[in-house]
């Protein structure tokens, strides 16, 4: 009985990494085919990426009022990836760092964990509070896309700050997506040539879009029987479904973030590396709890509010101390966040107080 759910377990994880890389390809191709621009396309799916499993098994779960595996999820995919994703890239190559990662989104990051602290204190976290993370969200999505600062002595974050709170993300995504919508009604009369082209095209169209409709569904299946899964083995093991998610969900979910990150270290393109998990936190707790707690407002255990919400604020400041040292995380500082992460899991099943 329980070799069977482990195998639907592994069959979870494997749907739910697989579905995911193939529907951010196939989407992106069937928006570029249809002329939709890159700026839509940047907002509405590569930004998404390597945080559609972490999305996709924590609606599952929210929709089945699993709020342990929801908060377990996200708490425990922002400290894996700095501390084993994160890790493990430095150990690989040295990964050189720079400012404008600090400046902007290192310190964003910074205060998406302080915010959900804060909003996690009361032991709930509230659909008006899932509001604000998704509008943040957003926010920061198109701020991405906005000018540098004028003058080098501001932080981007401050910027963002202001950014956020004059709604100036609404006038901008009304001056970007409105005219590109204009711009391809205007161009509903095509030449022969165009037509022919497009009738050529047709083809790939529609084996997008299978394959769409395919990787969709493999992600809501491999979440769905990830979250399901993790729920049978949690009260198999007398575990706490926080602890399960915070562990085995969370990592299962990091898988995305783990390829990409390796991969880009090897590559030597360290801000690639960085950033992946930098913007997959951001994604993480702006997002995922955004979205999961519109579905049905989220509880938090004591021991998140005390522990493991804590480790995850240090952990974040640690990164950005390490980014700033000398502008690079040597293999020195990979090794530190490996062996914090080892010690976090081990008073996560070890002590007593976190798991009761």
């Amino acid at each position: 009985m329980v070799l069977i759910n482990v195998v639907l377990l592994v069959l979870g994880l494997v749907l739910l990494a697989k579905g995911s890389d193939f529907f951010v390809k196939s989407a992106a191709s069937v928006a570029q085919k249809r002329g939709v621009s890159e700026f839509v396309i940047g907002l509405t799916l590569v930004a998404l990426g390597t945080s559609i499993p972490e999305l996709a098994s924590s609606v599952i779960a929210a929709m089945e009022q699993q709020s342990g595996i929801v908060i377990g999820n996200v708490v425990g995919s922002n400290i894996a990836n700095i501390g084993l994703i994160v890790g493990l890239g430095a150990l690989i190559a040295r990964i050189k760092t720079k400012q404008e990662m600090l400046r902007r989104d290192g310190y964003i990051m910074l205060f998406a964990a302080l915010l959900f602290y804060v909003f996690i204190i009361n032991g709930t976290v509230s659909r008006l509070e899932a509001l604000i993370f998704l509008l943040l969200y957003i926010a920061y999505t198109v701020f991405l896309f906005e000018t540098k600062p004028k003058s080098r002595d501001k932080y981007e974050f401050k910027e963002f700050i202001r950014y956020f709170l004059g709604f100036k993300y609404i006038a901008t995504i009304q001056s970007i997506i409105i005219p590109s919508l204009n711009k391809n009604k205007k161009k509903s009369k095509n030449t022969p040539e165009e037509i022919k082209t497009k009738e050529l095209s047709k083809p790939d169209i529609i084996r997008d879009f299978l394959v769409l409709i395919i990787s969709g569904f493999a992600i809501v299946v491999g979440a769905s029987y990830l979250v399901n899964e993790a729920i049978f083995f949690a009260d198999f093991f007398d575990i706490p479904k926080t602890v399960i998610g915070i562990s085995l969900v969370a990592l299962g979910t990091s898988l995305p973030e783990l390829g990409v990150t390796i991969s880009a270290a090897r590559q030597g393109y360290g801000n690639i590396a960085v950033g992946n998990v930098i913007g997959s936190n951001i994604a993480n707790i702006f997002l995922v709890v955004g979205v999961s707690a519109m579905i049905f407002p989220l509880s938090v255990i004591k021991p998140t509010i005390f522990y493991l919400t804590p480790f995850m604020i240090f952990m974040s400041i640690l990164l950005l101390i390490f980014i700033r040292s000398n502008w690079e995380i040597s293999r020195i500082k990979g090794i530190v966040f490996l062996a914090l992460y080892a010690l976090f899991l081990a008073v996560l099943f070890f002590n007593k107080l976190i798991i009761v």
